[in-house]
């Protein structure tokens, strides 16, 4: 019998597949750079706060303060990835890390740190890097084609980890030779190629014909999708809780370090290195891992390993024997990150992606973050191999969530459906003429009602999440068979984006619930202003401003609600 061919890296679902396009392939060189000077710059705070003060709550906050500007700006950073180009987004907030970076070079060389400056200038350097994540991350899905979008993502988790493996040594070599002044300015330096790949970047953008949403709307829009969608739901707060109790490994590790090894900032760094390098072999392994579990056999797998090795860094006071387990830890760490990941990267529809995205990295920094502050306090109360192994034992226990929070399946990633020709109107109407009332009438077998009203339930998650409210279902009591879905948008520009932000998945979705319907007629659709008088033009309005408020109509009414 003849053998399969063998799976290639670079073929279609090798994890190096990605690489073969050149506009990914010089970001992700220039980031891994980038990543590298972070995690240089990371051992630098971390060690010289242990050098400024003996409290492991201070040495635990350097953690949480590169992690908690994510969890709080990271839903208006999302925003601002999907409002505008999310190149030129990444390229000022990297200036503004590099800015932040700079500054704290030039105070270290001045011998002008202290503990709180220290803590200001790594929560500077978050917030950069906060704002570059969500625009860097949802910009992968126009650097490569669909099909190696797993790949892009796992990769990128590649990257940072490659530079955990060998940055924080490179880092511990650095603070004891030269000082962490020399840290802070390599970190500096590392930001320079990936400003110079992204301003070369042409980005083939298509400019949206319906202007752009405010901010704050743009945040209300991105909280009520993942608000609707019970699957990133569920990713995220598993996202949150395995950060929480996972972070206690990165939030200790200077004092696993100092405190369990005997060590110095030499044994700090590898150790971050071995972490590193087992996240390396958890990222190579994702799509195995993918083909070979369900998502939540993956990550029950996962956690259960990850408590194992807690808790060997906890009982072990042999370096090697620390970093074996650290590069079980960080393994099955990044594997379960990456899951996480995929799962909302494929979840989300371009419109929202940025946003989504920006949720998942508030779950899993504000969950370090939040661990973090937790374990330092922790380790301050009883030590820190007693917080190492709580935090293995809420870790085994953790796969319990699977119970009420089961991991959804993955599959391809939901694109993006066509965009429909406007309504036909006969009523001048601007952008922000509202609210609007959509009522839609079907005409259903009473022997199917059940089976109806269960799928019109799936329609109102899908009408919500992408701009609707007040959606409702009713039964006409004098004519069993009439049905009337009514749901509002707050003006007629939100409707005509709410119409087309719709997937593919959620216009089968829809055509579902007009295959319920019987008769000749087709399914009957009315739109109607809710306050007709706002629609009158009042006479201090110019007749140029009414012109130019007023959007174009179609001539042809589009085949979706």
């Amino acid at each position: 019998m003849k053998e399969p061919p063998k799976r290639s890296m670079l073929s279609g679902d090798g994890v190096a597949a990605p690489l073969r396009h050149a506009v990914f392939r010089r970001i992700w060189l220039a980031s891994l750079l980038s990543n590298l000077g972070l995690l240089i710059q990371g051992v630098g705070a971390a060690w010289a706060m242990t050098q400024m003060t003996s409290s492991a709550d201070k040495v635990a906050l350097v953690q949480t303060a590169l992690m908690l500007p994510i969890m709080l700006i990271s839903m208006p950073a999302g925003a601002i990835a999907d409002m505008y180009d999310r190149r030129v987004v990444a390229l000022g907030s990297l200036c503004f890390a590099l800015t932040g970076a700079t500054a704290l070079a030039v105070m270290a060389w001045l011998n002008l740190v202290t503990p709180n400056i220290l803590l200001a200038f790594c929560f500077v350097v978050g917030c950069g890097m906060a704002l570059f994540g969500p625009a860097w991350q949802s910009s992968v899905s126009e650097q490569v084609p669909a099909e190696h979008l797993p790949a892009a993502v796992a990769l990128n988790g590649i990257s940072y980890n490659i530079a955990r493996s060998f940055g924080p040594a490179i880092g511990g070599v650095i603070v004891a030779t030269a000082g962490a002044v020399a840290a802070f300015a390599a970190n500096a330096l590392l930001y320079i190629p990936l400003l110079i790949v992204l301003f070369l970047w042409r980005r083939n953008s298509e400019p949206s014909r319906l202007p752009r949403e405010r901010l704050n709307r743009a945040i209300v829009s991105g909280v009520r999708y993942i608000a609707n969608s019970p699957s990133i739901r569920i990713v995220l707060t598993r996202t949150l809780v395995t950060g929480i109790i996972g972070g206690s490994v990165m939030a200790l590790m200077p004092l696993i370090a100092r405190d369990l090894l005997n060590g110095g900032a030499q044994t700090y760094g590898i150790m971050l290195g071995a972490f590193g390098m087992g996240a390396v072999i958890g990222a190579l392994n994702i799509g195995t891992l993918r083909r070979q579990m369900s998502g939540e056999a993956a990550i029950r797998a996962c956690t259960i390993s990850m408590a194992g090795a807690i808790t060997a860094v906890a009982l072990s006071r042999q370096p090697v024997l620390t970093a074996a387990a650290l590069v079980v830890a960080g393994a099955v760490w990044m594997a379960a990150v990456a899951l996480f990941n995929i799962g909302v990267q494929l979840s989300a529809p371009r419109w929202v992606a940025g946003r989504s995205l920006a949720a998942f990295q508030a779950s899993i920094a504000g969950g370090i973050a939040i661990g973090s502050w937790g374990w330092g306090y922790l380790t301050d109360l009883a030590g820190v191999q007693t917080a190492l192994l709580v935090s293995a034992a809420m870790m085994l226990v953790s796969p319990l969530l699977g119970l009420w929070l089961r991991m959804p399946p993955v599959g391809a990633r939901n694109e993006d459906a066509e965009v429909l020709a406007d309504p036909e109107v006969r009523l001048s109407l601007t952008g922000r003429s509202g609210p609007l009332v959509v009522e839609i009438e079907y005409r259903v077998d009473q022997e199917s009602a059940r089976a109806f009203h269960n799928v019109m339930q799936e329609v109102q998650l899908s009408r919500q999440r992408n701009g609707a409210y007040g959606w409702s279902i009713a039964r006409d009591i004098a004519d069993p068979e009439l049905w009337t879905e009514r749901y509002h948008c707050p003006t007629w520009l939100d409707y005509l984006r709410q119409r087309n932000r719709s997937t593919q998945s959620e216009r089968a979705l829809h055509q579902r619930a007009m295959d319920f319907h019987l008769g000749p007629d087709p399914v009957r659709v009315r739109r109607m202003l809710e306050r007709p008088f706002g629609s009158v033009r009042w006479k201090e309005d110019t007749p140029d401003r009414a012109a130019s408020e007023v959007l174009p109509v179609a001539t042809a009414a589009g085949s979706s609600t």
